[in-house]
């Protein structure tokens, strides 16, 4: 109740964990704490945090726009309320290498297990756009060390993502991921892939986690969790997923009160009254309460074997 029970590095160990296992971990993105919540009810094994679902959430487009500060306080809402690992998307890391580093410590700091940090250009762009520039290698690998060297909880998890798939092709993502796990990342995420083929090769090249994006709408192909595990991928995200499937039944609603003039028709379409509650733990609050009352206040008698703690005159 009010916060998940399990602590930050245990959320970090149980990413760990998962991704030693050699199993698929599946973390959709969540776009508030209410969906996070509902993840970890339906059995889902992490929670992603995306940079686009921030970005668009402020009525922004992802090339860049948003603040280390926006993505960390996010962040910090729904890692508060969950006991699934969460990964965050920390961009470049929000400016360069002493930039990732901080990013790092302020991620960890509101219990977050892990971030992925990418190879692009300051201020970047979403990895399915086109004309997206990538710095060169070394410049992300200092990226990548400042990052490693920062981190306090070596359970802390970070990622490198590499956007290289469109100008240097699979061969070039490759070697980018050999180097960046050279410089001290603990798991590979190659961006904007075409299919199930390239993710087979970077599989067969590569001895460490590697995560695949099934983003829809973009130019990676739309695999099943048993492909994807039979590939050897160790976490998939779905990064948008529920953010679009919340606005397009937004949409759908105001939509159905502007022409026919009330929501009656969409009752069965909705989470219901009940259902939320329940999501929500409202009873426990009431117990919890409840329990509070039959205590009592606590005794204000004062005690005069106990020292006094105010303040003493001179």
């Amino acid at each position: 109740m009010l916060h998940s029970r399990a602590t930050a590095p245990g959320r970090r160990q149980a990413f760990r964990a998962g991704l030693a296992s050699g199993k698929l971990l599946r973390f959709p993105g969540a776009f508030n704490p209410l969906t996070a919540m509902l993840a970890e009810r339906l059995g889902f094994e992490g929670i992603y945090l995306s940079g686009a679902v921030v970005s668009a959430s402020l009525g922004l487009p992802d090339v860049g726009l948003t603040t280390q500060s926006e993505v960390a306080r996010a962040s910090h809402e729904v890692a508060r309320v969950t006991s699934l690992p969460t990964l965050v998307d920390a961009d470049t890391g929000f400016g360069e290498a002493m930039n990732a580093a901080r990013t790092v410590q302020v991620l960890e700091e509101l219990g977050a297990s892990g971030c992925h940090i990418e190879d692009q250009v300051n201020p970047k762009r979403c990895g399915h756009l086109d004309g997206k520039e990538v710095v060169p290698a070394g410049v992300m690998c200092r990226r990548i060390a400042a990052a490693v060297r920062a981190r306090r909880d070596p359970g802390f998890v970070i990622c490198a993502r590499t956007d290289a798939r469109a100008s240097e092709g699979v061969a070039g993502v490759i070697s980018r991921a050999k180097a960046y796990l050279d410089a001290g990342a603990d798991m590979v995420f190659p961006e904007a892939l075409a299919g199930a083929g390239e993710l087979e090769q970077i599989r067969r090249a590569l001895d460490a986690p590697l995560l695949a994006n099934m983003t829809e709408f973009g130019k990676t192909e739309l695999l099943d969790t048993e492909t994807l595990a039979s590939l050897g991928v160790n976490v998939v995200i779905y990064p948008v997923t529920l953010l679009r499937l919340a606005m397009g039944a937004a949409e759908r609603g105001l939509r159905e009160i502007t022409e026919v003039g009330t929501q009656k028709r969409l009752l069965d379409q909705m989470q219901s009254r009940a259902q939320l509650y329940d999501l929500l733990g409202y009873d426990e609050y009431t117990r919890f309460d409840a329990e509070l009352a039959e205590q009592g206040p606590p005794s204000c008698e004062h005690d005069p074997s106990r020292p006094t703690t105010g303040r003493r005159e001179k």
